[in-house]
């Protein structure tokens, strides 16, 4: 391996792209830390330690801890998949995208034009709604995170966070053109990974306090090898059909005939179920802190981290978006019609609508694994943080929780940092980026980063 790290610096177009791509994180990151004219900073700071188990903390997390500072880029690359989402969906159902969908490069240069208007809208929406709301937000303390506001302070925090979220979204597009990798989920990778040092400068803290013995900690190492393990293989595994062309005589040549197959990931949605069930499921606890009533805030906390009720909330929301997503992003009908069309057919199965019923019901069976593959990964870190709360069972819970040990009812206190959401992209983008810089590598005739063939990401 480390001759292969050499091999990359030896390619100068290679090393001028990795350097590139380092240079423009590292402005992400920069920007990511230069406050917002306007707010008391450290009011922010004691306001955000109480927000973690909402909507505003999760968002925290893939904007690197810049809306916790109301940094430059607070918004980060949010809006623009935001957009991107509503795009994808309004293709299915408007027939206008839907054709520019279908006409190659120039279509897929006019769909983006529109995500990046839909973007800088959506970016004026979301500052003026944080604008409104750190104005009437005050600390446990009674102190106010902003100290003069007005609408000086609302223009000033709608142009400065829609421009810098602008200014990521062409860091993004410019890091996928000349640097390496995708450059939009490299700037989430980089949003997360940053918060890994933190993590483990307080796990060692938690050592020298005695709160966390080193068994625990070697176990959890242990266990979260395991999971990147489980995850790498899932985001790997596919379902392959056999499918075979009929031969065609065009002049004095023979097409077709060959025996390929037509891959189906497991994971089809990848990491944007999780995204949606989170933010649906989050979203009473930030009704309740925004509000402060006593109804709101009894459901929310009915919902909050370790009830069974939001896991269970948790959990079907995750199958249902998986479902939902698969469906809009891959049509079996499309693609038995496009079989049919180049003389392809599954061995045993007619052509057109028994093929697409084929398809769909193989896809419906290992959507439903993939779907309980990434509820299993994402309410790991709540269980290892909060535990299971048994109690919170109607009627059953309060007779059987004396049965249960207490690390299973109140967790393992441990924040599993690399858990959940955060976890899947740090994995998936990881293997993405390798397999990109692996085909650099094999097209220079050089070796990559394993000997025995090549490192496979979740496409290939």
């Amino acid at each position: 391996m480390i001759e292969s790290f050499r091999n990359i610096f030896s390619i100068p177009e290679l090393r001028r792209r990795l350097m590139f791509t380092f240079g423009l994180l590292a402005v992400y990151r920069i920007g990511s830390n230069l406050p917002t004219p306007g707010v008391d900073t450290d009011a922010l700071i004691e306001f955000m330690e109480q927000a973690q188990g909402t909507l505003l903390g999760f968002v925290n997390i893939f904007t690197g801890g810049g809306l916790s500072r109301v940094a430059v880029f607070a918004l980060g690359i949010m809006p623009y998949i935001t957009a991107s989402i509503i795009l994808q969906l309004l293709t299915v159902v408007w027939p206008y995208l839907e054709k520019l969908s279908k006409e190659g490069e120039l279509g897929r240069k006019k769909i983006t034009q529109y995500t990046r208007y839909g973007t800088v809208v959506i970016s004026i929406v979301q500052s003026t709604g944080i604008a409104f709301y750190l104005e009437k937000v005050t600390t446990p303390g009674g102190a106010a995170l902003v100290p003069s506001p007005g609408w000086g302070f609302r223009l000033m925090t709608v142009l400065t966070l829609t421009t810098g979220c602008a200014f990521v979204m062409w860091l993004g597009e410019q890091i996928s053109e000349r640097g390496v990798g995708n450059g939009i989920s490299l700037i989430i990778f980089a949003g997360i990974v940053v918060g890994f040092v933190p993590a483990i400068g307080n796990t060692f803290g938690s050592i020298q306090t005695g709160s966390i013995s080193i068994l625990k900690i070697i176990i959890l190492l242990v266990f979260m090898v395991a999971v990147v393990g489980f995850i790498v293989y899932m985001e790997r595994a596919q379902r392959r059909i056999p499918v075979q062309y009929a031969k065609r005589v065009v002049g004095r040549r023979i097409y077709g005939g060959q025996n390929t197959y037509l891959p189906l990931r497991v994971n089809t949605g990848g990491v944007i179920p999780v995204i949606f069930a989170s933010s649906v499921v989050m979203i009473p606890a930030t009704v309740a802190g925004m509000f402060q009533n006593e109804w709101v805030q009894s459901l929310a906390d009915y919902i909050s981290w370790g009830q069974p009720v939001y896991y269970l909330l948790y959990v079907t929301a995750i199958i249902f978006f998986s479902y939902f997503y698969v469906s809009i992003i891959f049509n079996p009908a499309d693609t038995a019609e496009n079989l049919r069309k180049y003389g392809g057919f599954i061995p045993g199965i007619r052509s057109g609508r028994r093929t697409s019923e084929y398809i769909d019901r193989i896809l419906t069976r290992i959507t439903l694994v993939g779907a309980v593959y990434l509820a299993a990964v994402s309410v790991l870190p709540e269980f290892l943080l909060t535990g299971f709360k048994v109690q919170g069972i109607p009627w059953l819970g309060p007779m059987i929780d004396p049965y249960f040990p207490s690390w299973f009812t109140e967790g393992m206190g441990i924040n599993f940092y690399f858990g959940g959401t955060s976890l899947l992209i740090v994995v998936g983008v990881a293997m993405d980026t390798v397999q990109q810089i692996e085909s650099q590598l094999v097209m220079r005739n050089y070796e990559g980063f394993m000997k025995r063939g090549r490192v496979r990401g979740r496409r290939s």
